[in-house]
């Protein structure tokens, strides 16, 4: 693997986690480097690191208070 993708899989401790968990990654980002941002976004959608996702565990979050709230009453 280049150096430079290494580094990047250095830089967050859960991208270092998925490449153990799914080791297909490794042959991949052998093959080709670039594929680093495939990788990411595979890494986004397996954490739910996305922008809707954290959106919608926001509005899930409220839902969930707004029910204990109403429950109190």
């Amino acid at each position: 693997m280049q150096v430079s993708a290494l580094l990047e899989l250095k830089k967050d401790k859960r991208m270092f986690d998925l490449l153990k968990s799914n080791s297909y990654w490794i042959k991949e980002l052998n093959r080709d480097p670039i594929r680093i941002k495939a990788y990411k976004e595979d890494m986004k959608v397996k954490y739910r690191l996305r922008a809707t996702d954290k959106i919608s565990d926001a509005i899930d979050n409220i839902d969930i208070i707004s029910n204990v709230l109403s429950a109190l009453k």
